[in-house]
């Protein structure tokens, strides 16, 4: 049987309609290296952790949009243009009773911001402005030249052994970045500048990773990309099973 996997979306106004939407190449790279299907999960808040139930992992993917500051106690507001209060309302409370069953969770850019909060860190609005640190955005260009690689990350921990390195090239494509690390997670690669680039959940008791980068992109394209989908997609499959037998 195969795993599903859960990929929160996000609120867009399309055609002067509000939409519900996500770019498809995150369910195409469960498809491809984490033997898994996607599942889109409407930004609808707390009612949807009823979904829970019928999933076996989740993708907390990247957006545009950036985390709500006042979701992490901050009211100076940097990007009032660029939110998306909905899925904040969803993913913040679907994280955190993800964590506490056991389900496998992995954050992408926005998702490792999320993770962050949820679990009581702080966000850089714009680390580009923070004295130090490097631009992070994609900059200007065709989608391919936006996500081509760009800087190098160093990982630690579980992070490196699921990618069988220490170094690796990441593409970078984010405004906001972990400020204060939340209680519960440990750094698990960093980028040349300081900026933090991975976390785990020390206390989870099944995969809890996130990746400032976007390892989606271009999935099969580098070793350590599809390792980490099929680490992701591992571990779903063995939540599934654990959960069946306990039916």
């Amino acid at each position: 049987m195969t795993s599903i996997i859960g990929i929160p979306a996000c609120t867009k106004l399309i055609a002067n309609h509000h939409q519900h939407a996500t770019p498809a190449r995150y369910g195409e790279a469960l498809i491809r290296a984490a033997d898994a299907v996607p599942v889109l999960i409407p930004p609808e808040g707390e009612r949807m952790l009823a979904v829970l139930d019928r999933l076996d992992g989740l993708l907390f993917n990247g957006s545009p949009s950036n985390v709500m500051p006042d979701r992490y106690g901050v009211t100076q507001d940097e990007t009032p243009d660029a939110h998306d209060p909905d899925r904040d309302a969803t993913t913040l409370a679907m994280i955190e009773a993800a964590i506490a069953r056991g389900m496998p969770v992995f954050g992408i850019c926005r998702g490792l911001q999320e993770i962050n909060v949820a679990l009581g860190g702080t966000l850089h609005q714009q680390v580009h402005n923070v004295a130090g640190r490097a631009d992070h955005r994609g900059g200007v260009g065709t989608r391919a030249e936006q996500y081509a690689v760009r800087h190098e990350v160093h990982l630690t921990g579980m992070l490196a052994e699921i990618c069988g390195a220490r170094t690796i090239m990441v593409n970078s494509l984010h405004g906001q970045a972990i400020d204060r690390l939340a209680p519960g997670l440990v750094v698990e690669a960093t980028a040349p500048d300081g900026t933090i680039e991975a976390v785990r959940v020390v206390a989870a008791r099944n995969f809890a990773l996130a990746v400032q980068w976007h390892p989606e992109w271009d999935v099969l394209g580098a070793p350590d990309r599809q390792r980490l989908f099929a680490a992701f997609g591992a571990a779903c499959a063995a939540y599934r099973n654990r959960t069946a037998q306990a039916a």
